[in-house]
């Protein structure tokens, strides 16, 4: 592994373990009126954190890939937390700051990972090329 695809996979690893720790003690620790129960912040707040979590930590290209998804829900959330509740508008910019570390390393792990290992999508011309060959091949 390359030096600088190393360096993303760090970087999305740490964000992203990072994130379930501050989320959890965002949630549970810091915030002194609880509006929903703990079983429903657990599940709404942490458990899709946790979903890509084990690939990530094996590191997976496809599942980093497709933890930019999860992690774009906390980036929402914080921006609006930022923006709605003033009392808490610090503990958001973390999740912010976090947020944009695990989509920026998982994005780039991703991408980088992936062409290391040969996973790139082919060019839609030699897709076209190879089909029509194997069109020709069957038509004789």
């Amino acid at each position: 592994m390359a030096p600088d695809t190393r360096f993303f996979r760090y970087l999305a690893l740490i964000s992203h373990t990072g994130l379930i720790v501050w989320i959890s003690l965002w949630q549970f620790t810091f915030t002194k009126a609880h509006t929903y129960s703990p079983l429903f912040i657990a599940l709404f707040y942490i458990l899709p954190l946790l979903l890509p979590y084990w690939g990530v930590l094996k590191g997976k290209p496809y599942t980093h890939a497709w933890a930019n998804f999860v992690v774009l829900f906390y980036l929402i959330h914080g921006c609006t937390v930022a923006y709605a509740v003033p009392d808490e508008r610090w503990y958001a910019v973390v999740e912010i700051i976090l947020c944009t570390g695990m989509f920026v390393g998982c994005s780039a792990f991703a991408r980088k990972r992936g062409r290391e290992l040969g996973l790139g999508l082919k060019k839609l011309k030699e897709e076209m090329q190879e089909e029509k060959a194997r069109f020709e091949q069957t038509k004789q």
